[in-house]
């Protein structure tokens, strides 16, 4: 993994700390950021899907993977929750954004197990697999980390992973990381500062 594209995403992660009240920055958080790049998976309903499909809209890019046992399905519900509550207050922004889950177990992850997992939490949700080396190929270009753990005794395994959720703009580039850990409210108070 490269770490030098991490240090920025620790150094964010931490900036929250302070107890003063700042003045919000001109700029998104992750603007000029190198995350992001072009690729081509497979959705839940088994069609390829590229980051051109997407474009003039903004995205929230989440990795995990349906085997997760807690922190994938909790933060994809308060995604899914973030959107139920944007559609209710601005319509007309939710329209223009695209959640996605990218899974990092595409082992596991077929479509048909993507498409009962954000079928679950928002019909809008887009979930995407595809070959080891593509999954590899985005989660790099997106400074994401994961690993597959040792086998458990029934044969299973668990997924270490980034937890993180991208809000990206139109044209595909890093604006800032939603705290997806966090309420549905604090999603959409981000989502609305920084997508117009």
């Amino acid at each position: 993994m490269n770490m030098s594209r991490m240090y920025p995403l620790m150094a964010l992660a931490l900036a929250g700390c302070g107890s003063r009240a700042a003045e919000p920055p001109a700029h998104a958080p992750l603007a000029g950021a190198a995350i992001g790049g072009p690729f081509a998976l497979t959705d839940q309903n088994g069609r390829t899907v590229t980051d051109r499909d997407f474009a003039g809209r903004y995205r929230i890019m989440y990795f995990g993977y349906t085997f997760c046992p807690d922190v994938c399905p909790v933060d994809m519900q308060h995604i899914g929750a973030a959107m139920r509550l944007l559609e209710t207050s601005d319509p007309k922004l939710a329209a223009r954004i695209v959640p996605v889950f990218v899974s990092v177990d595409p082992a596991r992850d077929t479509p048909a197990v993507l498409k009962a997992f954000v079928g679950a939490f928002s019909p809008r949700i887009v979930g995407l697999t595809g070959s080891a080396p593509a999954i590899a190929k985005v989660a790099k270009e997106y400074g994401v980390y994961y690993a597959k753990g040792d086998p458990a005794p029934g044969g299973g395994y668990m997924v270490n992973h980034s937890r993180v959720a991208f809000l990206m703009d139109p044209s595909g580039k890093p604006l800032v990381l939603l705290p997806s850990e966090q309420d549905p409210q604090a999603i959409v108070a981000e989502i609305e500062r920084w997508a117009h």
